[in-house]
């Protein structure tokens, strides 16, 4: 465990002692801020059947910034490791495989995670000047949280796995952004379709992560997304771990 949690440490700083990490927190927290300013606005002038927190979340253009995120975010896991030759110090240190997965896989969660603390405050401020609930629910909150962070989790295991694919981290930004967007804006294109049936619009209502948002900002936790998630974000890291170590013997 201890040698986990050095790996872990080593993960977590890499993002504070580099430039990209400042530039991707500032860049989100200034996209989330004007989204929700956005929002706020246009709900003062317009009234509408969705909450703040609805209209927060589910707006379109802050997506893309949010699928931005995690190609940012992944693309330097191993990729920066085997271009800079650092893997081969990893490699023959006195640590197994899936600690290194796991530790790059934390190390970026717990990064995305701060990225999001700071949209508590929004709505807290919110709450506090206006006395009421910015979500309609309590509930929402939560259901809406805690599917941002199974999302996050899936998402991230994605871009580890093309991280671990290539030593360019360019290209391994390119294979998890067009793979994330195509999960998260399935049931938008799905609807789009008319060729499609509709099993196949069903199927990609399933996979995508806007309409499962759709759902959860209401305060209603589904389980099959749950389930969908968690299961995904295990079988990348699997995936990652095989990859990872297929590579190792190249060196």
């Amino acid at each position: 465990m201890s040698k986990f949690l050095t790996l872990l440490g080593r993960e977590v700083k890499s993002f504070f002692y580099s430039p990209i990490g400042y530039v991707v927190l500032v860049f989100f927290l200034f996209s989330s801020g004007f989204t929700f300013f956005t929002v706020v606005e246009a709900l003062n002038h317009q009234a509408a059947d969705i909450t703040v927190f609805e209209g927060f979340l589910l707006i379109v253009p802050f997506w893309w910034v949010f699928v931005l995120v995690f190609p940012l975010i992944t693309m330097r896991s191993f990729a920066e490791e085997y271009k800079m030759g650092t893997i081969e110090t990893l490699m023959t240190s006195p640590v197994r495989d899936g600690q290194v997965v796991l530790a790059k896989f934390f190390g970026i969660l717990i990064f995305y995670i701060v990225l999001w603390l700071p949209s508590l405050l929004y709505f807290a401020g919110f709450e506090w000047l206006t006395k009421t609930n910015a979500a309609g629910a309590t509930g929402a909150y939560w259901a809406s949280y805690l599917l941002m962070l199974l999302v996050g989790m899936f998402y991230i295991s994605i871009g580890c796995l093309a991280s671990v694919l290539t030593s360019n981290q360019i290209i391994a930004a390119v294979i998890s952004f067009v793979v994330i967007t195509f999960l998260f804006f399935s049931g938008i294109w799905g609807d789009r379709l008319l060729t499609v049936s509709s099993q196949m619009r069903d199927l990609f209502a399933y996979f995508s992560t806007y309409e499962h948002m759709m759902t959860f900002s209401k305060g209603v936790i589904d389980t099959r997304p749950i389930v969908f998630y968690l299961t995904m974000t295990t079988l990348m890291l699997v995936l990652t771990h095989h990859v990872f170590q297929s590579r190792k013997w190249k060196f």
